[in-house]
């Protein structure tokens, strides 16, 4: 009785796995013909390059691990640079969330502006951050009225970071290219002889 129930489970899970399998999120992307070149070399050299595939005996021996610190994240350092003359409040990497204190440039007495920055995403594109910007007005120390603008600054701040971003981006790319090394494949054009 144990044995076919452990075996019905077994074969429940098997089945729900192939089964789930074809569901839409799992499916690989397709990909489109005319982007693809048909030769298996270009296609490997241009995948090492692009960093999407790994390099067996042989290619970049590194010693010790690789370490993910914030500044490697050109989201979060162009962010940083961007409202770096504001105090920071709150910088938390993991959370994805940068939130300044309230600041005031002494121009505009009673008047104040904070702005929270959230990552939704690590990929530099419109929709990765979500910019919130303050406004504090004081008639009196006790008197303050706060509201959110979504106007021109938030657009501004926002086209700014992704900018600064993408630099960053291409300097990043630059600096860690690294081309594909074909020394250690056997060539195919040489015949074997045969004794």
């Amino acid at each position: 009785m144990i044995k076919n129930t452990l075996f019905l489970r077994l074969f429940s899970t098997f089945f729900l796995i192939i089964f789930l399998g074809s569901c839409g999120p799992f499916k690989p992307s397709p990909s489109d013909a005319r982007k693809v070149s048909p030769n298996v070399d270009e296609r490997v050299r241009q995948n090492i390059e692009q960093g999407k595939g790994f390099r067996l005996m042989g290619g970049n021996k590194q010693k010790g691990g690789t370490f993910d610190f914030a500044s490697s994240n050109e989201l979060w350092r162009a962010s940083l640079d961007t409202i770096d003359f504001m105090p920071l409040l709150s910088a938390n990497y993991s959370g994805g969330i940068i939130i300044t204190d309230w600041y005031s440039d002494g121009k505009n007495a009673g008047e104040s502006i904070k702005i929270s920055i959230r990552f939704l995403t690590n990929e530099i594109r419109s929709d990765a951050l979500d910019v919130k910007v303050f406004i504090k007005k004081c008639k009196s120390l006790e008197n303050c009225l706060v509201t959110e603008t979504k106007g021109v600054l938030v657009s501004e701040l926002k086209k700014k970071i992704l900018y600064q971003a993408s630099i960053y981006k291409k300097e990043n790319d630059k600096k860690n290219f690294k081309p594909y090394d074909n020394t250690s494949k056997p060539d195919r054009n040489k015949k074997k002889k045969i004794n």
